[in-house]
């Protein structure tokens, strides 16, 4: 599966099967985490086999079930932290749903006080990502009309209107799909999202690294 049947397929998944994640499998989750959190400073940690974080009554309300292995989506306190986190995490997610594990991102539906994680004095939990074989691949969500989240004068450039579509397929929160992607200029791109809400900045990076992927070639951020 390339990346982009990857963003086609990938739907949120809260409900997994009793089915280990095979060892090799992980071992790759593993090392794109490490290049992650190489390229951009985070500290993001993989747990496995651990179910305590998610037996509490916030996964059980938000239908969580069987969660026994979550990335903890961790980084230095920055300006950008969040949209670092929704940047890399979403990276993470594409790659396992290429090697055939299902995912989900959690805000708040999980026991912070049981969670497995490590923290530095400068660093900071932003949140989870759930990860297993689910019990269905998820559904798919409804997307806003590409006029709706664009601002182009003259004619759209294919490569922008591919990294939009991208784009609309990414996950934000409860769907909202409050961004909006200005061509700038020649190859510039500015991406702006609505909402003061604390993942909005968390969706932003995941919807970057959607466009990215869609466009396909290279543009730079304003």
């Amino acid at each position: 599966m390339d990346i982009m049947e990857a963003i086609r397929n990938r739907h949120s998944v809260r409900k997994f099967r009793h089915v280990d994640i095979e060892p090799g499998i992980i071992a790759q989750i593993r090392n794109e985490m490490f290049q992650c959190n190489e390229e951009s400073g985070l500290n993001i940690q993989l747990q496995t086999n651990e179910p305590k974080a998610f037996n509490c009554f916030l996964a059980h309300y938000g239908h969580f079930e069987n969660v026994k292995n979550y990335l903890c989506m961790i980084g230095p306190k920055k300006k950008k932290l969040e949209e670092s986190i929704g940047y890399y995490g979403e990276r993470l997610v594409l790659k396992a749903q290429q090697l055939g594990v299902d995912s989900c991102w959690v805000g708040m539906c999980y026991s912070r006080g049981n969670a497995v994680f490590e923290l530095r004095d400068d660093e900071k939990l932003v949140c989870l990502i759930a990860l297993g074989h689910g019990v269905d691949k998820g559904t798919p969500h409804k997307s806003k009309d590409i006029s709706k989240v664009t601002k182009v004068t003259g004619e759209m450039p294919a490569w922008f209107k591919n990294g939009v579509e991208s784009a609309l397929l990414a996950p934000t929160a409860v769907n909202q799909q409050k961004f909006l992607f200005e061509l700038a200029g020649d190859h510039k791109v500015k991406c702006s999202i609505k909402g003061i809400g604390f993942y909005t900045k968390v969706d932003l990076g995941i919807v970057k690294y959607h466009f990215e992927v869609g466009a396909g070639e290279p543009f730079d951020w304003v």
